[in-house]
């Protein structure tokens, strides 16, 4: 089952033209920004009729994204050549050990998130995560898995699904657990910092908005209401492991599927990888669409070198 069909890798130079039973769909659409977006050709005809065939003959699909599916919402990624965070400077996410350890890294970190949150809770879902959502309710999308944490694919409105590495919407304390919102932690930043203000001299793809340190100096930061602890984004940063409990709960979700479609990302973290491996091993044919390389490459079915926007419109699923 594994070899449904060769991967292939067409010639570029060809433009894409709509083959005629694939003109016309349902799922609603968004104008993409492609400010964040490596360059590539449009998909070929011959590798949206693979698609087209691979989906088809997928009964319950197993997807996972990446960055790379919210790039086309206006959000940059960290490794995309040329437009992502790694090429475009040298800064690099906060680890897990340094946010817990240091007040500093805690107020710096903060104090970007505070400035770039009305920006980044902005965006909104782009025509790929709309189309996931519908194949959702068309029953042919089985289980959805996302090392995102902007919150595009619940805002699309997807329900089957698992924050493979959390989310920037919520925030929760370190000591107690207690929960509360992003949005709820912004109103408390604005009431102990009335007078502060920065500039953003650039975006991070998770939120964060370049400031100097200088900048960073004054910012106050709140603590835990219910017990004084320390509030931490739910999310899962550089260094951090994800809880065993989710892994085994979307390696259930991966048994009962039959196929695995790979959308917007490289891989390249070990955490969605392993169910790459896992999709492998029990000879699941696999579907990677992404711009660029990635470490599926050398044992996917199917490997498409286009935008999640405009080449998953073109499929029909029943």
């Amino acid at each position: 089952m594994l070899n449904m069909f060769p991967a292939r890798r067409l010639p570029g130079g060809c433009r894409a033209i709509r083959p005629h039973h694939l003109r016309h769909h349902s799922v609603p659409s968004a104008s993409p920004n492609l400010a964040f977006v490596p360059a590539c050709l449009p998909p070929h005809p011959a590798e949206v009729e693979e698609m087209q065939r691979f989906i088809s003959n997928s009964k319950k699909l197993f997807v996972m994204t990446g960055a790379g599916i919210s790039t086309e919402s206006g959000i940059p990624d960290y490794r995309s050549e040329g437009v992502g965070l790694y090429a475009r400077s040298d800064r690099r996410p906060i680890q897990h050990a340094e946010f817990v350890r240091s007040a500093t890294a805690r107020q710096r970190y903060w104090a970007r998130n505070f400035v770039g949150w009305p920006q980044f809770s902005s965006h909104q879902p782009n025509t790929a995560h709309l189309v996931l959502r519908h194949w959702e309710k068309l029953g042919k999308l089985h289980w959805l898995v996302t090392q995102n944490v902007d919150a595009l694919h619940t805002k699309a409105g997807s329900q089957r699904m698992t924050e493979l590495h959390g989310c920037t919407h919520r925030v929760f304390c370190l000591t107690c657990g207690d929960q509360t919102s992003r949005s709820e932690l912004q109103e408390h930043f604005e009431a102990l910092n009335p007078g502060w203000k920065a500039e953003a001299l650039g975006v991070a793809p998770d939120g964060d908005a370049f400031l100097t340190d200088e900048q960073v100096r004054n910012f106050q930061v709140p603590a835990c209401r219910k017990c004084g602890g320390i509030l931490k984004p739910d999310v899962t940063f550089f260094g951090d492991t994800v809880s065993r409990e989710k892994v085994d709960f979307v390696h259930q979700r991966l048994a009962e599927s039959d196929s695995m479609l790979v959308a917007g990302s490289s891989m390249q973290v070990y955490s969605g990888y392993r169910f790459a491996l896992a999709a492998r091993e029990k000879q699941l044919p696999i579907a990677v669409l992404n711009i660029g390389p990635t470490r599926l490459d050398h044992f996917a079915s199917l490997k498409l070198n286009s935008r999640c926007g405009e080449l998953l419109p073109l499929i029909v699923a029943h």
